[in-house]
């Protein structure tokens, strides 16, 4: 019973930081920078000021789906980050050329994430038929729940490593953003705002693997 609260807790928390989230980026959306540059211009000028010139900045449809990705070398950024010339795009875009920074400069929290990608993508896509099956057989082959929630703890593992990669990369990009002058004191607690409600999305689905995880391993002790 203690664990469904606990769970339920979590899920209305993530409405809530989502909503929260998505408040903010248009609030912040409608702010224009000192400078007027736009998301693309302040990540390029990111990446060359660390001297990152490998990496290209490209667009990509979708509303809050930018991303760096070090196998193609690209930080992409979402329509409403591209070309915009607000606070939320500067904040998004300096984030993600964040990780950028921290694939140039081998930051160790990256390179374990970086390290389990293949581990987690093959878990995720079958640990929940493994633990289907091993909730439905519990009494007739236990092992199979076992070796479900041994998938499902690396899931909860890359979370919990995810949540150092992601701070880090905002207080990157809020230094760099203060440093160079493209927030001023008006506009930099918009950035750190932002930043910090996308931070909390992190948190969030960490907390609620850790919690079904915990449910299920409750679920096997009690065969």
């Amino acid at each position: 019973m203690n664990i469904w609260i606990i769970m339920i807790a979590i899920m209305a928390l993530s409405f809530i930081v989502q909503q929260m989230l998505q408040s903010r980026f248009n609030k912040y959306s409608q702010v224009g920078l000192p400078n007027g540059m736009t998301g693309a211009d302040v990540a390029r000028k990111m990446l060359q000021d660390h001297g990152i010139y490998d990496v290209q900045v490209v667009p990509t449809r979708g509303m809050l789906t930018d991303h760096f990705n070090p196998q193609t070398k690209t930080v992409a950024l979402s329509e409403g980050v591209y070309a915009s010339r607000s606070v939320a795009a500067a904040a998004v875009a300096a984030h993600e050329c964040g990780h950028a920074v921290q694939h140039a400069l081998g930051y160790s929290p990256l390179k374990l994430r970086s390290a389990l990608v293949p581990v987690v993508n093959f878990a995720s896509n079958i640990v929940q038929w493994v633990l289907l099956a091993g909730v439905l057989l519990m009494h007739v082959f236990p092992g199979l729940l076992w070796f479900g929630i041994i998938l499902f703890a690396m899931t909860t593992l890359f979370s919990f490593i995810t949540l150092p990669v992601e701070i880090n990369a905002s207080t990157r990009a809020v230094g760099w953003l203060t440093q160079t002058g493209i927030t001023d004191d008006r506009t930099r607690p918009m950035a750190v705002d932002a930043l910090k409600w996308a931070a909390y999305t992190y948190v969030i689905a960490a907390l609620g693997s850790l919690a079904t995880l915990l449910y299920y391993i409750g679920l096997a002790r009690r065969d």
